[in-house]
């Protein structure tokens, strides 16, 4: 592999539920020598309960707003971070994400994520009464296009390649 040379002082992965934010970052941080930290661990740790009991007792608004509150409790450098799908529906936590790192949005076709997402309903994925995972899509895509430094399409991509792009796309800048 080439020489690494990354400027940013974290990367922020974002995308739907089910675009491999984690698994990405994991093999992402690994391979930079870098920490790593998943958002939805950070409320989890926060709460003290899973995400789907957060979301299902306090509703999708009060659940925004932890996750935010966990967001803006990060203080960290060269480390890699997962965030939860939902995290581009708060301005402030992406105002606060853009401040300390390159935001990177893994982008998937629906029907893509739509066969890994299997648990809709059980998984913690925050969403209004009556919302289907075509709905948050539709609904979050121009917002993770918004906040995004650099989109990666991820579709048909192993692990390695998808790393080698995030690390060849941050180079770039």
């Amino acid at each position: 592999m080439n020489k690494i040379n990354i400027t940013a002082n974290n990367i922020i992965l974002i995308g739907m539920p089910g675009a491999g934010k984690s698994t990405l970052g994991k093999k992402l941080a690994k391979t930079l020598g870098w920490s790593f930290i998943d958002s939805d661990d950070t409320i989890i740790n926060y709460t003290k309960e899973p995400l789907e009991t957060t979301l299902e007792r306090d509703g999708i608004e009060s659940f925004l707003d932890t996750e935010k509150d966990a967001v803006l409790s990060l203080k960290c450098n060269k480390t890699v971070i997962a965030t939860g799908g939902s995290v581009i529906l708060r301005e402030e936590s992406m105002k606060y994400l853009q401040s300390i790192g390159t935001v990177v949005y893994l982008r998937l076709p629906f029907c893509s994520l739509n066969q890994r997402v299997k648990n809709f309903e059980t998984r913690g994925i925050a969403h209004k009464e009556g919302e289907t995972l075509w709905d948050i899509y539709h609904q979050r895509v121009p917002l993770y296009e918004k906040y995004c430094n650099i989109e990666i399409n991820c579709n048909k991509k192993t692990v390695n390649r998808i790393v080698n792009m995030i690390i060849s796309g941050l180079n770039k800048g």
